[in-house]
C-alpha cells in the first residue's frame, strides 16, 4: 500500500447507527439535557417528526430503515407470518424474505466492512458481522444459542456467546444486556466496523407495559444515554471518532390504548368463523389478524368475489356503528395505492380513536381491556396509520452533517439513502430520498 492510499485508508468514513425501538419526537426535549445525547443536538441536525411506514411494527418498519423501501417493494408486511388460528404464529427472521437490497448490502460492495446487532429480520444476511434479532419473543429456556446456528456469523457466537449468552436464558433474560455486551466488544476486537447497526428494544418494551410517558420511561431513556455514551467512548478509544458519522433513530412512535376491540368475536358472531366447544378454530370464511393498531380481514377463498362482497358490507356495517370505534375500512387495492402495502388480506381496518385489535376467539365480548404480554394488546401499541400515533425522530452528527439544522417532517424511508449519501454511495430503486438539507 503506497503513502496515499494508507491516507485513503485511515479517512474512510464510518457510519454509527444506534436505533431504539419506540422512540418518539417528544423524547428529544429530554434528551437533548442528557449527558451523551445532547452532543448529537449540539453539533448535529436532526428531523423533529419522521413518518413511520404502514403498519408501523417494528418488523416491517426496520426494513424500511435499512432499504429505503415501503413494504410493497420489501415485502416484510407485519413482525408475524400469520395464520388463521395460529396465535402464536412465526415471526419474520430471515434476511432471504426481504425482497430489496439493504443499506449494510451497499455498504459491503462499496468496500465497507459491516456490522449489524439485533437487527430484525437479518437472520443470515452476508454481512462481515451479524447477530440477527432471532430468539424467538416467548422463549425462556436454556438453549438460546440454537437459534444463531447458520442465522448469525460463527466467528461471534464462537467468541462472544459463552461470554454473554446467559444474558439470554431465564425469566429476567435481555436482549439489550446482551447486545451492549457484543457491541463494546466488537468495537474494540474488530476496530469499529466502518458501518455498524446497533438495535436495542428495552424502550419499546417500556412503553408497552406502562404508557407512552411516564417515569419509567424516562428512566429508560437515561439507561439507553448511558449505553449510547459507553459505545461512543468505546469508539473514541478504539475506533475513529473523527470520522464517524453517528445516527439516532427509531423506527415508530406508540399511543395509549383506550380498549381492545377483538374483531373475531364479531366475525365468529356475524357466522364467518367456527369454533368448537374450546373456542378453538373449525372454519372460517374471513379472519382477522391483528397489527396492533389495525387489523388484516382475510379471507379462506380470495377469489370468491360473493364472499368478499359480503365481507366487505359487514365490514362497512360495523364501521358505521359507533360503539365499535372503526374508521377505516380500506380494501387491498386502496392499502396498496395510498401506503404501499401489499400483504395476505383482503382488507384493512383501523380504529378512529386510539384502539388496538385482538385475536382472540374465545368468549362472546368483542371489547377487553388491555393486557400486559401482547405487543399489539398492550397499554400502549402502534401499527397504526403513520399519521396518527407519535412519530419517531432521526438525529445525526459528524463530519457528513451540517451543525443546527432542524427538518420538521420527512419519511422513515429516506433514512438509508440519507445514511448511504454520507458514505458517498447511492441506493438503488427506492421510495425515500436523500435529506440534502442535513447534509454537507
Amino acid at each position: 500500500m503506497n503513502d496515499t492510499q494508507k491516507g485513503i485508508a485511515m479517512t474512510k468514513k464510518k457510519l454509527f447507527v444506534f436505533c431504539l425501538d419506540a422512540l418518539c419526537s417528544m423524547d428529544i426535549e429530554l434528551m437533548r439535557t442528557m449527558p451523551n445525547f445532547k452532543f448529537m443536538f449540539e453539533q448535529g441536525s436532526w428531523v423533529t417528526h419522521m413518518h413511520s411506514i404502514y403498519p408501523s411494527v417494528t418488523y416491517p418498519c426496520h426494513c424500511s430503515i435499512v432499504t429505503g423501501n415501503y413494504v410493497e417493494k420489501h415485502g416484510i408486511p407485519h413482525n408475524e407470518i400469520v395464520k388463521a388460528g395460529d396465535q402464536n404464529a412465526p415471526w419474520y427472521n430471515m434476511r432471504q424474505d426481504v425482497q430489496s437490497k439493504t443499506l449494510l448490502d451497499y455498504a459491503k460492495e462499496n468496500g465497507f466492512s459491516t456490522c449489524s446487532l439485533s437487527w430484525p429480520v437479518s437472520g443470515g444476511a452476508d454481512y462481515d458481522l451479524n447477530m440477527p434479532m432471532i430468539v424467538p419473543i416467548g422463549y425462556n429456556g436454556p438453549n438460546p444459542e440454537q437459534f444463531f446456528e447458520s442465522t448469525a456469523t460463527a466467528e461471534l457466537v464462537e467468541r462472544y456467546f459463552p461470554r454473554y449468552g446467559h444474558h439470554l436464558i431465564g425469566e429476567d433474560r435481555s436482549l439489550d444486556r446482551y447486545t451492549m455486551g457484543l457491541a463494546t466488544e466488537i468495537i474494540k476486537d474488530y476496530r469499529q466496523p466502518d458501518v455498524m447497526l446497533v438495535k436495542m428494544c428495552d424502550l419499546d418494551t417500556v412503553r408497552h407495559r406502562y404508557g407512552v410517558m411516564n417515569g419509567h420511561v424516562i428512566e429508560q431513556l437515561h439507561k439507553h444515554d448511558a449505553e449510547f455514551g459507553v459505545l461512543v467512548e468505546q469508539i473514541r478509544k478504539h475506533g475513529d471518532f473523527e470520522n464517524t458519522d453517528f445516527v439516532i433513530l427509531g423506527d415508530h412512535g406508540q399511543t395509549d390504548i383506550d380498549h381492545v376491540l377483538n374483531f373475531n368475536i364479531l366475525l365468529k358472531q356475524a357466522g364467518f368463523i367456527s369454533v368448537d366447544e374450546n373456542d378453538q378454530l373449525i372454519d372460517y370464511d374471513a379472519y382477522c389478524h391483528s397489527v396492533g393498531m389495525s387489523a388484516w380481514i382475510s379471507l379462506k377463498d380470495p377469489s370468491d368475489e360473493k364472499m368478499k362482497q359480503k365481507v366487505h358490507e359487514f365490514l362497512l356495517s360495523v364501521k358505521a356503528d359507533p360503539k365499535y370505534g372503526l374508521g377505516h375500512v380500506f380494501t387491498k387495492e386502496e392499502v396498496r395505492e395510498q401506503y404501499k402495502l401489499t400483504g395476505p388480506f383482503e382488507f384493512v381496518i383501523e380504529g378512529e380513536a386510539a384502539i388496538s385489535f385482538g385475536n382472540t376467539l374465545s368468549g362472546d365480548d368483542a371489547f377487553s381491556e388491555t393486557r400486559v404480554g401482547d405487543y399489539k394488546t398492550a397499554k400502549a401499541s402502534h401499527g397504526g396509520l403513520p399519521y396518527k400515533e407519535q412519530q419517531t425522530t432521526f438525529i445525526a452528527c459528524g463530519p457528513s452533517v451540517k451543525q443546527g439544522v432542524v427538518i420538521d417532517q420527512a419519511n422513515l424511508v429516506d433514512m438509508a439513502p440519507t445514511m448511504a449519501a454520507m458514505l458517498q454511495f447511492k441506493m438503488q430503486d427506492v421510495d425515500g430520498i436523500i435529506l440534502d438539507p442535513l447534509l454537507k
